[in-house]
């Protein structure tokens, strides 16, 4: 008798093998049989008609400070999410010393934009080392499985101090005591290490993260750690302004540690074919011997602008900023009034910051979020472009916009990897033999992005609600979503449905699996403000064979716990 049977579901294993239909049967919180007939079980579940797959795996989310308070990791837990992998960036909360909290909570603030009083409220931190970090995420009971990596940030501050926040150059000795960090951290259960080298990462005071300047020596130093454990990956994201001379220490790197290198990458607008560039370099790279890969998004990565978020195209103009601090209500009753509304978009800003400058004015790449919300939009769906049809101003059309809904009203502007109107770059992305499909960031960024819902977007977008291109097979799609990503990490204990794996699950109706429109809620600590995203189609989630969700709510149960990386369960990556 099976603790639990799911029947006549259509199976999609996470192999990438093809779909097929059969039982699951669940013992202990593992799968006993995944095919065929399954015997009987003290639960049955029918699957008719519907796709039975593993959970997703997500491995790039910044819930390192959230999953200290929160038992469920929303928005993840909501889009059929098992396993996240947190600690990207050079981001984290250990190693810390007692007079250093402050500083990791603005340095996560300023490059995630996670509010810092929602942190240091919610954090309960009696933690120093990373180990005891780790002790302190598995005391949590909680619906998903965490699993994290060591933060160069967080290292180079604790073992350089204000040296370290300062982007001085490390010592031989400094590079020892970092290696001796992440070797113990990777010991404890760590899965890797991550560092950024992007001027795009700031404290929240606009300086520079501490790693951003780190040498080769320190670099390959840390690389040496992970080595001499004989596990983890390297994970980075850098701006590329010298391809050649950071593909050079990635390559040293990669040889050197003997480990896994991976970056993340994405299109431009001022360079769309740059991608192209750098993963060819990676192909070099491992016909050399260089284990190199480059993780990618399974959309384009923007922004939502809106009266809620934190941005708007009229956020920086003083005829707005003078009626920013109403609540909603009042604030779009004061736009309504005529004078103030011409006094808002007549008013001209001179912005230094290009971005600031884009969602000031670039209305050709803004386009309305609806429900459900439409991440692929054609060229002719630009507040522009309807602009231009309807003969009028598209400052003014933005702004009408921004006041329907009584104000919730979204607007969705594209950044990156949107640079010629479609999908098809993300698409040739997503399918060349050197990436990895990742780039969510679930938790972060929570007044102007929710990309948690990726997986669902991945599976529902990509395999049935394409309208302007290619499709992709689903059976491929899942495994990007499972044993791809699990198997790279050393997540070898999940990610397929094979008989002896973790029974991380999901039943899925999917015709009707979609995100639906994320909106603004004010549930962090102090009443932080964050984007949150609900889906449709999820039938059931479970966790280790028990069931956390039904059709979007959850149960009560919290089976999940840290997922450590040990011989065990993170030997070499795939």
């Amino acid at each position: 008798m099976h603790d639990l049977v799911i029947r006549n579901g259509t199976i999609v294993d996470g192999t990438g093998a093809p779909k097929r239909t059969g039982d699951i049967a669940i013992q202990g919180g593992l799968i006993a049989s995944a095919d065929g007939k399954a015997g009987p079980g003290k639960r049955e579940m029918d699957a008719d008609g519907a796709i039975v797959s593993p959970g997703w795996v997500d491995v790039h989310t910044h819930y390192d400070g959230q999953a200290t308070w929160d038992p469920l990791i929303s928005p993840s837990c909501w889009h059929g999410v098992t396993t996240v992998m947190m600690g990207n960036c050079g981001v984290g909360f250990a190693p810390v010393k007692p007079d250093s909290h402050d500083w990791l909570i603005g340095l996560m603030e300023g490059v995630e934009d996670i509010p810092g009083t929602a942190l240091a409220e919610g954090i309960p931190w009696g933690w120093e080392s990373f180990g005891e970090y780790l002790d302190a995420l598995e005391a949590q009971p909680r619906a998903v499985d965490v699993a994290t990596q060591v933060p160069h940030g967080a290292v180079r501050a604790y073992v350089m101090g204000q040296r370290g926040a300062d982007c001085e150059i490390a010592t031989a000795d400094d590079i020892d005591a970092m290696a001796a960090i992440v070797r113990e951290g990777v010991r404890a259960g760590a899965f890797g290490f991550t560092t950024s080298r992007t001027e795009l990462h700031r404290t929240v005071d606009g300086k520079p993260v501490p790693e951003m300047y780190a040498d080769t020596d320190e670099l390959i130093g840390i690389g040496r750690a992970l080595r001499d454990v004989g596990r983890g990956t390297f994970g980075l994201v850098t701006d590329f302004k010298d391809v050649d001379a950071e593909f050079d220490w990635m390559r040293k790197l990669a040889k050197e540690s003997q480990r896994p290198v991976w970056f993340l990458m994405a299109q431009t607008d001022r360079h769309p074919d740059m991608w192209r560039d750098l993963a060819a370099q990676c192909q070099s790279a491992r016909d050399d011997g260089a284990d190199i890969t480059a993780q990618v998004a399974a959309r384009p990565i923007g922004v939502l602008l809106g009266l809620e978020a934190r941005m708007n195209p009229f956020s920086t103009r003083a005829a707005y900023r003078e009626i920013a601090h109403l609540p909603l209500k009042d604030r779009v009753e004061a736009m309504r009034n005529p004078e103030r509304r011409r006094a808002i978009i007549d008013e001209q800003v001179e912005h230094k910051d290009p971005i600031g400058r884009a969602i000031a004015r670039d209305f050709n790449k803004m386009f309305p979020l609806m429900d459900p919300p439409d991440y692929e939009p054609a060229a002719d769906t630009s507040f522009a472009a309807i602009a231009e049809r309807e003969g009028r101003a598209a400052a003014d059309l933005v702004y009408d916009h921004l006041l329907s809904d009584d104000g919730h009203a979204l607007i969705f502007f594209p950044l990156f990897n949107y640079a010629r109107g479609d999908h098809e770059d993300i698409r040739a992305m997503m399918q060349h033999d050197v990436t990895m499909v990742g780039l969510g960031d679930g938790g972060a960024h929570c007044s102007v992005i929710c990309d948690a819902s990726n997986p669902t977007y991945l599976v529902s977008h990509w395999a049935r609600g394409r309208t302007r291109g290619e499709k992709l097979p689903l059976e491929w799609l899942v495994h990007q979503q499972t044993g791809r990503p699990a198997g790279y990490f050393g997540f070898h204990d999940r990610g397929v449905l094979a008989p002896g794996k973790r029974a991380d699950i999901n039943i899925i109706d999917f015709d009707a699996l979609m995100p639906r429109k994320p909106e603004i809620v004010y549930d962090l600590p102090t009443g932080g403000r964050r984007f949150i995203q609900r889906a449709d189609g999820y039938r059931t989630t479970m966790v280790a064979g028990t069931v956390t969700f039904e059709n979007g709510e959850h149960t009560g149960a919290l089976p999940g716990t840290l997922l450590r990386a040990t011989d065990a369960t993170a030997m070499a990556a795939e």
